[in-house]
């Protein structure tokens, strides 16, 4: 479809659209009506997708994770926040972008003989410190779930309340696991509303493990240095971050962050 201010608006707007909707830009150059744009005060922005939680109950929810999260900075010697959520990563790599020679388009993809075997991990993420611990295994389920309940409460023996945020799969509501956590009698499941991952910033730590680990690494037919090897990132953690707490979210200006700040 040829571009003219008599057609239809695009959809996305780009420097040649611009240029020809506008007939006093006809003239310039695509560089010159991006300098126009600029001294307009308009710039190039991504689009960002809606963020939509079906939850009747979504603030409510949302309301007592900030209170959790403000009883935690208040009384940081007493009362603990963790994150938890569950991932899992395969064998063959992510496809990305990366640095190579010039080579014929598209590029050969070499077989691998080996099956495209999984793993899986579990863990939590301290709101305050940035420690993290995990437990990894072929299968998560209720008992990977139980064994993380009593890992966390060897973990941090000192604490009056554990306060442990977590979304709705069913595992985590297990009657097994429910069962468990009676007689952990510090510990209290803090529920997510459902379908809202941005409020659980552990997510964004699985993001940052599978970009620097998992994407065109070179281990397909080494399994057990790729095991080793996600281990390793994980461990970084394992005695909190600053530089963590700020990827994730929980430093800095965000909603989070700023509930941390009330206290």
């Amino acid at each position: 479809m040829m571009l003219s201010p008599e057609g239809p608006p695009p959809s996305r707007w780009t420097l040649r659209a611009i240029r020809a909707t506008f007939s006093w830009l006809h003239d310039y150059t695509l560089s010159g009506v991006w300098r126009v744009l600029e001294r307009s005060g308009l710039a190039l922005r991504s689009g960002r997708v809606q963020r939509f939680s079906p939850d009747p109950e979504y603030e409510v929810k949302l309301a007592y994770l900030l209170t959790c999260l403000q009883e935690a900075a208040t009384y940081p010697d007493e009362v603990v926040l963790l994150f938890m959520d569950e991932t899992g990563y395969y064998r063959w790599p992510k496809p990305a972008k990366d640095w190579a020679l010039v080579a014929p388009y598209p590029m050969p993809v070499a077989p691998c003989a080996e099956n495209n075997r999984q793993w899986r991990i579990i863990g939590v993420l301290n709101a305050l410190t940035g420690q993290v611990d995990y437990l990894d295994n072929y299968i998560i389920g209720r008992r990977q779930v139980i064994n993380m309940y009593n890992h966390i409460d060897e973990s941090y023996a000192a604490a009056r309340h554990i306060c442990v945020v977590q979304d709705n799969w069913p595992v985590h509501r297990h009657d097994d696991v429910t069962a468990a956590l009676d007689n952990l009698k510090r510990i209290e499941p803090v529920w997510l509303p459902t379908y809202a991952p941005w409020l659980n910033p552990i997510e964004k730590l699985w993001r940052w493990l599978k970009q620097d680990v998992l994407k065109m690494h070179r281990f397909a037919a080494d399994w057990d240095e790729l095991r080793r090897r996600m281990s390793a990132f994980l461990d970084q953690f394992a005695h909190g971050s600053q530089e963590l707490l700020y990827y994730v979210g929980l430093l800095g200006e965000g909603r989070l962050a700023q509930a941390l700040k009330v206290a």
